[in-house]
């Protein structure tokens, strides 16, 4: 089901909606993720899906929480971006079409991609404890 700009921007925050329903982007070291390392999976902040899990994330020095794999290719769909005369490759979120950020190829193995993501466009559910039943 989708919903509506009203709906979202009820929802979501006003960055958060700026960034998932009209493509801006975050500044670089503002976001929530940027510098998170909480073991756990990164999901889509507009509809929940599951995006990233955090043994992928990686510092790239960029100020963006910064990934080499998505959790489930299908869940990422990729868009050329030709704004501000370059050529970039967006991705967003496949299920309800945020825009979550850009790939780029300069990321580290095993897949040299480098998934810059604004945090804006994520929410975080922790791994859950086994050893303490939480």
């Amino acid at each position: 089901m989708k919903k509506t700009n009203d709906e979202y921007r009820a929802e979501l925050s006003d960055i958060e909606y700026r960034v998932t329903r009209e493509a801006a982007t975050e500044r670089p070291f503002t976001g929530k993720y940027w510098d998170h390392w909480e073991n756990g999976k990164y999901q889509c902040v507009c509809c929940g899906t599951p995006l990233f899990e955090s043994g992928t994330k990686f510092d790239a020095g960029c100020g963006w929480p910064s990934y080499h794999t998505p959790l489930n290719p299908d869940a990422i769909s990729e868009h050329q971006d030709g704004a501000y005369g370059m050529v970039r490759t967006e991705v967003r979120c496949s299920n309800c079409d945020a825009h979550l950020g850009h790939v780029f190829t300069d990321g580290p193995k095993p897949t040299g991609l480098r998934y810059c993501i604004n945090s804006a466009s994520l929410s975080f559910e922790p791994s859950k404890n086994v050893e303490s039943g939480q």
